[in-house]
């Protein structure tokens, strides 16, 4: 890219998609405390001060990164509210791992951002257990209209697996390790919807 691009990127409008694009890059391939405000506004690219009138702390910037994650359809989570699945598939599907757009894999985003930000009161981590909350209850609601007994409790057990084999597909830089946790849901389903007797 030549200055000349630059330049014109840098005076044009967009200047917060692109750092939230920018933003979601470096975290995903290095984390988000290993990554610098600098880093951003130089992958962005945009001033420092443009970079700062959008988020004027890191924090913020971490926010709209993780609701624009939400939005995205790119998270675990969203297989959940899909209309072309049935509910038994739309749970199963949790175990299918979004395929990853930089290696190493880096598991579920919003684990990750719990981890990166161990405050429970801090708005991040705040926020990441929002997320799983209502993953959780959306794999309840999926289990109570399949009928299962305990709606809530096998909702647990399966959200359990879900983030277990995301975060181990991390660790190992596994992919496709979600089909390990995917025959346990199988079996976990099979159980909780057999008919009584």
């Amino acid at each position: 890219m030549d200055a000349t691009t630059t330049k014109t990127q840098r005076r044009g409008r967009g200047g917060r998609e692109r750092i939230l694009g920018a933003a979601a890059l470096l975290f995903a391939n290095q984390g988000i405390n290993a990554t610098g405000m600098e880093q951003v506004a130089e992958a962005a690219p945009v001033s420092k001060r443009t970079l700062y009138a959008h988020f004027p702390a890191k924090s913020d910037l971490v926010m709209a990164y993780l609701r624009e994650l939400t939005t995205s359809g790119q998270t675990l989570e969203s297989v959940l509210t899909r209309e072309d699945l049935d509910p038994r598939e739309r749970i199963l599907r949790l175990f299918d791992l979004p395929a990853p757009h930089t290696s190493p894999v880096r598991g579920c985003p919003f684990i990750d951002a719990a981890v990166e930000f161990p405050d429970p009161r801090s708005a991040v981590h705040a926020y990441a257990r929002e997320q799983k909350t209502l993953m959780a209850q959306l794999v309840t609601e999926l289990a109570a209209e399949l009928g299962a007994a305990e709606p809530a409790a096998l909702a647990e057990q399966l959200v359990t697996l879900a983030d277990g084999a995301a975060s181990r597909a991390m660790v190992l830089d596994q992919p496709d390790y979600g089909r390990h946790a995917r025959a346990a849901a199988e079996i976990l389903l099979r159980r909780a919807l057999a008919p009584a007797g």
